[in-house]
């Protein structure tokens, strides 16, 4: 297997580190807008660094990714990057007649009337609206393959065939207990996504229902997180598992709740207020008349800390799971299946922070399972269209186990 991955900032740099102890690809061409980031997380990996080849590309320029493609004969394109380049990654793949897999799908927008009770484009779909041309094409497109949405996936079609016989209700449920020393505000993950995650309105499915839309925050729950993280309030926040899971696991209610904090989603909530969430670019003076143009959010996620440099500030753990509520043998169940990685052990392990390496172990090991065809496909596919239990034995094997609380 030859891959391309598109994107050196913390997640691509954690996906080079665990993916240079695993034998299972030919070479990896490590792609970035700034060739010396992409250069950087080539070296860092010392005597491994042989398989890897750093290159400068525009994740926006559809034909140059393309061209980059073809040129190192690569079979796959793994994306790295935030939301905003899924659609020319993806079309690139798809012309150079690649594999593609991404951690973020395509970028939603809200329902112009009904934000707040109606779905407008939900994300992923303009993904799947191309799933045919991809079927056609018998290449695969396996879409939503990260942490949250990826292995909390996996989770939710491992309880339907191994777990239960009816499923009410699929709950992804996030929290942690990290922090960082010298920092009043300081998001382990990219903030850029982290407010379009926040900030849109939530979708929630019901089997009888189907999607619909809620407020931003809404439906506050305490959740207690395994391994002493302990009780965490959670609220809902836009993501991607509710839009994959109905289309392959049989549930009555599908939710996403994330463990902000109250600190947290205040300040999420001031900077809506301010229309710095925005990222439509407004003009501003120069510093020698006339203006030029930025994107509000461009210059929050400039100003904040880069995630992938608070590593060894930060302390604690986080958590990713996925909770289950349903009938087994005709009695009720619930469960909690859950992955938690500690930032001291990621950082003296991998030299990454928890969040990103939780994020980048699970695309390397579905492409190890795709290089060995555990899984094979063709079309637009989520991590529920695949058998579960390759992926978690592997996601072990590669000293990263998981766990199951009955509740």
């Amino acid at each position: 297997m030859r891959i391309l991955l598109v994107g050196a900032g913390g997640v691509g740099t954690a996906i080079t580190r665990i993916a240079a102890r695993r034998p299972f690809f030919e070479h990896m061409v490590v792609a970035d807008y700034d060739l010396p980031r992409a250069k950087a997380a080539v070296a860092a990996l010392g005597a491994a660094a042989g398989r890897f080849t750093p290159a400068r590309v525009d994740a926006a320029d559809r034909a140059a990714v393309a061209a980059l493609l073809r040129e190192h004969r690569c079979d796959v394109l793994l994306n790295a990057t935030d939301p905003r380049f899924v659609l020319p990654l993806f079309d690139a793949a798809l012309a150079a007649e690649a594999d593609y897999l991404d951690m973020a799908m395509s970028m939603s927008r809200p329902h112009p009337e009904r934000p707040y009770q109606e779905v407008g484009i939900k994300l992923g779909d303009e993904q799947f609206a191309r799933a045919a041309e991809w079927a056609a094409s018998g290449r695969l497109a396996l879409v939503g393959m990260g942490v949250e949405p990826g292995l909390a996936d996996v989770f939710a079609r491992y309880a339907a065939d191994e777990l239960f016989d009816e499923i009410e209700e699929i709950g992804i449920r996030d929290g942690a207990n990290l922090t960082v020393e010298g920092y009043d505000f300081a998001p382990s993950f990219s903030i850029w996504t982290t407010i379009e995650e926040c900030l849109n309105p939530p979708v929630i499915y019901e089997k009888d229902r189907g999607w619909y839309t809620t407020e931003p925050f809404s439906e506050p729950e305490v959740f207690d997180f395994p391994e002493g993280i302990g009780p965490v309030e959670c609220v809902n926040v836009e993501h991607e598992e509710v839009l994959l899971v109905p289309r392959w696991v049989d549930a009555r209610r599908v939710t996403f709740k994330y463990g902000l904090g109250e600190e947290f989603i205040g300040t999420l909530k001031t900077l809506h207020a301010l229309g710095v969430d925005r990222t439509e670019p407004v003009p501003v003076r120069g510093d020698h008349g006339g203006t030029v143009r930025v994107s509000p959010r461009d210059v929050v996620a400039a100003v904040l800390p880069d995630p992938a440099e608070l590593g060894d500030l930060m302390r604690g753990k986080t958590c990713a799971g996925t909770w289950v509520k349903g009938v087994k043998d005709g009695r009720p169940r619930e469960v909690y299946l859950y992955h938690v990685v500690d930032n001291q052990w990621s950082m003296r392990e991998y030299g990454s922070q928890a969040v990103v390496w939780q994020t980048a172990v699970n695309p390397v090991v579905a492409l190890e399972l795709l290089a060995d065809g555990a899984w094979k496909g063709a079309g637009v596919l989520g991590p529920e269209a695949f058998e579960p239990r390759p992926f978690l034995d592997l996601l072990v094997e590669y000293g990263s186990p998981w766990g199951l609380r009955e509740q």
